[in-house]
């Protein structure tokens, strides 16, 4: 076997499970039943105290010097991310928020050809437009409810979903936990000024610590990891599968059901993304030699 194929296999294998970790976070969000502020607050501190904690026991800085603008841009990107889906669960549908973040491939393809200078193929442009037509029936289906505003918020995660797996794809050397521990604490500071952190109840402080030291650090690590071995846009199309399991996990424990115009815009954005990704692999197939 050679080396690029393993290293291909490495990264689907650390996409996947990373995915898999990550499609309950909509869950653990609405299970924690706090505000929004004291959930990204409480996650972010122990995202931070717990890969921090590891960081320092392999002390491995070396690996940041020379990228730290480039750290810095992540570890804010990170934030942002975090911050903004809280944000979208507590504002919109579970439904809504994961297919809207299941766009991050496209955001990741734009930001490739307008920051990395790579071309983008007339047919990723023509998924960009048709997903895009599948997002505006989502937002339509929001436009006389309060669920507008978390549909912005999540439009804004997947924004900051691609262009981190972008610059994470051009800094491969680049170690990623410093950087979930530095995204951590700042998405913590932001939402400390809005946050009541010690007005919460038992279980809320269980749930919180499940997500916050071990699901969405171990999470994190592993899609973050998987841009070494491939490309941005690849490891965001897994993203597809948050979009169903993430929907069914609060549809089957919690009863929320997704409304029609969600079902309709994201079967239209699902398919759209399928049939680009495949379309892709197929295109690589053709142009690999033997």
């Amino acid at each position: 076997m050679s080396l690029e194929l393993q290293d291909h296999r490495r990264g689907l294998l650390l996409a996947t499970f990373g995915i898999l970790v990550l499609s309950v976070d909509s869950l653990l969000v609405r299970l924690a039943s706090s505000d929004g502020w004291n959930i990204v607050f409480w996650r972010g501190s122990l995202m931070a105290l717990s890969v921090g904690v590891l960081y320092c026991r392999r002390r491995r800085l070396a690996t940041l010097r020379g990228h730290e603008g480039a750290a810095l841009l992540s570890a804010l990107l990170l934030a942002a991310m975090s911050t903004l889906f809280v944000l979208a669960v507590m504002h919109t549908r579970v439904a809504n928020v994961v297919v809207i973040l299941s766009t991050a491939p496209l955001f990741a393809a734009l930001f490739t050809r307008f920051c990395l200078n790579e071309a983008v193929s007339a047919r990723t442009w023509m998924a960009i437009a048709f997903a895009s037509l599948g997002l505006l029936i989502v937002f339509a289906g929001s436009m006389q409810s309060a669920g507008m505003l978390g549909n912005v918020y999540a439009l804004g995660a997947s924004a900051a979903v691609g262009g981190n797996l972008t610059l994470l794809r051009r800094f491969p050397a680049m170690d990623r936990l410093p950087l979930i521990a530095v995204g951590g604490l700042v998405s913590a500071v932001i939402a400390l000024p809005m946050a009541t952190p010690l007005r919460l109840d038992a279980g809320s402080y269980l749930v919180l610590a499940v997500m916050g030291l071990v699901q969405m650090p171990l999470a994190t690590a592993l899609i973050n990891n998987a841009t070494r071995y491939l490309p941005s846009a690849e490891v965001a199309l897994f993203y597809l599968v948050e979009a169903i399991l993430g929907t069914l996990w609060v549809w089957w424990i919690l009863g929320e059901r997704p409304p029609g115009a969600t079902v309709y815009g994201g079967a239209l954005t699902l398919v759209t993304l399928v049939a680009n990704a495949w379309l892709g692999l197929r295109a690589r197939a053709a142009a690999s030699p033997g």
